[in-house]
């Protein structure tokens, strides 16, 4: 039996295999809300067998948006947007998600087939926030360092925004505190030199990303899972490492916290990453080992042989996928036929099976 095409379970959902369709920006929303073509690039990946499609990284409020064309939940509106997405997943036997986000200091710029700049005040910039008065580069405007209200602002909308999550039909939300955006920015020390109590030591840092994720679990259903995606290591000496990981992945656990889904790196321009094949699973691994929580694999795996192998030596649990799904909506149909898996395939597309 191959563990890419087994079932898992997350409290009461069970999601039918393993292969998950990681959040990948589109940068195609209107005013926050989703349009055709998100329909079109998340149902496709459904027809083609992913277990768990995931929505991008959706802003829970206006600031937090990375671009102006980045999805939105802070409105009704933008939830009933998103039903339609949720309702056609669901009927090809896949796991609606979403990944609930705010952009932090590297909000506000155009999207990136447009030069992905900051965007200029006559263009509609604003201030951006983030947890100390830091900017993410030279051309980015210093943020406004949060103040406590800011920070209750924000863990309010994040609740809201998982409020409407369900609304639109979603039975998974994901946490975004990975890639230098703003959950992110409080754990590491590069971009968060507070010296009140939510920076300076780890336990100070880890604060604010803590309640986010503790209310958030304490707000989605009981029955449905919680996932928290986070950049394992910023891949710059003296910020946020792997043993900040493991340490942080201990405390989401004890508040309920489903799966750690483990990327890296975004914080800031001078990181220093060796890229590779399967270059994230090591710390995927380690977090899986040493908290005893599941993960997430996710980073240049591209070959089912790949994926299957993962699962098959205990270093994740899921395989969470981007580029590749991609370049091929249709990437678990053929993973089956290598793996000697038979999968069914949808009905309409049933004549190209052999």
């Amino acid at each position: 039996m191959s563990q890419l095409f087994s079932p898992i379970q997350f409290r009461d959902l069970k999601v039918k295999n393993r292969i998950f369709v990681s959040p990948m920006c589109q940068y195609s929303a209107k005013d926050g809300k989703a349009q055709q073509w998100h329909l079109i690039h998340l149902g496709s990946r459904a027809v083609g067998g992913a277990g768990l499609v995931m929505a991008e990284a959706t802003a829970v409020s206006p600031d937090g948006r990375i671009s102006l064309a980045d999805l939105g939940l802070w409105n009704e509106e933008q939830a009933m947007a998103l039903r339609p997405i949720t309702k056609f997943l669901r009927s090809q036997g896949t796991i609606s998600a979403i990944q609930l986000a705010h952009a932090g200091r590297k909000a506000g710029t155009h999207i990136p087939w447009e030069g992905g700049k900051p965007l200029s005040s006559e263009e509609g910039a604003w201030i951006p926030i983030g947890p100390s008065a830091l900017s993410y580069k030279d051309n980015y405007q210093d943020p406004a360092e949060m103040s406590e209200y800011d920070m209750q602002k924000t863990q309010q909308d994040f609740e809201n925004a998982s409020r409407l999550a369900l609304m639109a039909g979603f039975q998974a939300i994901e946490i975004h505190m990975a890639h230098g955006y703003l959950l992110h920015e409080f754990l590491s020390p590069i971009s968060n030199q507070r010296t009140d109590g939510y920076g300076g030591s780890l336990e100070n840092r880890m604060k604010f990303p803590l309640r986010v994720a503790k209310n958030l679990r304490l707000m989605w259903p009981g029955e449905l899972p919680v996932f928290v995606r986070i950049s394992a290591t910023d891949w710059i000496e003296g910020g946020w490492s792997i043993e900040d990981s493991v340490i942080f992945s201990r405390e989401l656990k004890k508040v309920g916290i489903d799966l750690i889904d483990v990327s890296s790196g975004g914080l800031a321009p001078q990181q220093q990453i060796k890229v590779g094949p399967l270059y994230q699973v090591p710390m995927a691994e380690k977090i899986r080992k040493e908290v005893k929580i599941m993960t997430g694999a996710v980073g240049m795996i591209r070959k089912a042989q790949e994926a299957e192998q993962i699962l098959v030596d205990g270093k994740a649990d899921v395989i969470f996928m981007a580029r590749e799904f991609l370049r091929n909506p249709y990437w678990p149909l053929h993973a089956a036929q290598e793996l000697g898996v038979n999968l069914s395939w949808p009905p309409q597309y049933e004549r190209a099976k052999d």
